[in-house]
């Protein structure tokens, strides 16, 4: 069964949630949003491509969450609480199972965060989503890549590599907890949110962890410092390959979206009660450092070369 553009417009506007602060949402050119006064505006956009960013037997629910997610984690990372978002679908054929599929999933997640969906678009051709998720961060409460300082711990939240883990096993051991990592990361908003006045420096880990701490080095002219034996693995990665593989997945792997942040040492104890409070991990893995660049120590005191520094779209297999 296929339908029309304009009846799978009416099929999402009829399951989009709103919000007091949506003047005018789906069905009209443009979208009316009224910003608070004293709230500035945090604006990302990812895409999501078929055959690059999930797997060919991924569910619809999954890649509706996914592509969600992944704008989310974006403001996580910037201590913004979600807002708004926009949906543009490319797809293969007008298929309303797919699309309901798609919306159970997206629909979840924006329900977890209060997000509404308010316009976007549908054009036929290979199958893409892209979304534009928007926040709100208090006026200079932003978390920032360029805050970095000299001296500061340098911490992760969760336990990066699962996802990567997954999707390198996906045909040969596949384990249901790491797959649930791939399919289905969970923005840490909470804690992006609770960073702002905490934490010097913030980005999410999507390209690797290794990969995106050097943007917040590059971007705050400073170095950094990682202890390998500091990364923190879940039992299911821990279960599933050797520890060389792990440390591997751990600090290039990419898709975990979680936080890694720079914070003062003083606020070791605030970030203690934190991870308590949201009943997350919080890791120190190391320190930022006068330099430039990232520097990877194995246990032994030596500097780890990866195999690969991160996920790169022009330059990775």
């Amino acid at each position: 069964m296929t339908t029309g553009e304009f009846d799978l417009i009416a099929r999402i506007r009829a399951r989009a949630g709103t919000r007091g602060d949506v003047v005018l949402g789906i069905g009209d050119d443009a979208a009316l949003l009224a910003v608070p006064a004293d709230r500035q505006l945090v604006v990302t956009t990812d895409t999501l491509n078929h055959g690059v960013h999930f797997p060919e037997d991924a569910s619809p629910a999954d890649i509706g969450w996914k592509s969600l997610a992944v704008n989310l984690s974006d403001l996580a990372a910037m201590g913004a609480q979600p807002a708004w978002c926009t949906l543009s679908l490319s797809l293969p054929q007008s298929d309303p199972a797919w699309i309901d599929g798609f919306l159970d999933g997206f629909l979840a997640l924006a329900g977890r965060h209060g997000i509404a969906l308010v316009g976007g678009d549908t054009t036929r051709g290979p199958l893409s989503i892209s979304v534009t998720a928007m926040g709100l961060v208090e006026a200079g409460r932003a978390l920032r890549r360029d805050g970095a300082r000299v001296g500061d711990d340098v911490w992760v939240t969760g336990t990066p590599g699962d996802a990567a883990a997954a999707l390198a096993l996906l045909d040969t051991q596949p384990t249901h907890a790491l797959r649930a990592r791939l399919d289905r990361p969970m923005p840490r908003i909470e804690a992006g949110h609770a960073l702002a006045g905490i934490a010097h420096a913030a980005v999410d880990v999507s390209d690797g962890l290794l990969a995106d701490l050097g943007h917040i080095c590059t971007r705050s002219g400073v170095g950094a410092q990682v202890e390998l034996a500091q990364l923190p693995a879940s039992e299911a990665l821990q279960g599933a390959v050797d520890a060389e593989a792990r440390v591997a997945f751990q600090a290039t792997g990419g898709d975990d979206y979680e936080l890694c942040f720079t914070a003062p040492g003083t606020a070791r104890e605030r970030i203690a009660a934190l991870a308590d409070a949201l009943d997350l991990r919080f890791t120190r893995i190391g320190r930022i450092v006068a330099g430039e660049g990232v520097q990877a120590i194995a246990a032994h005191g030596a500097t780890w070369q990866p195999p690969r520094h991160g996920y790169d779209h022009f330059s990775t297999p």
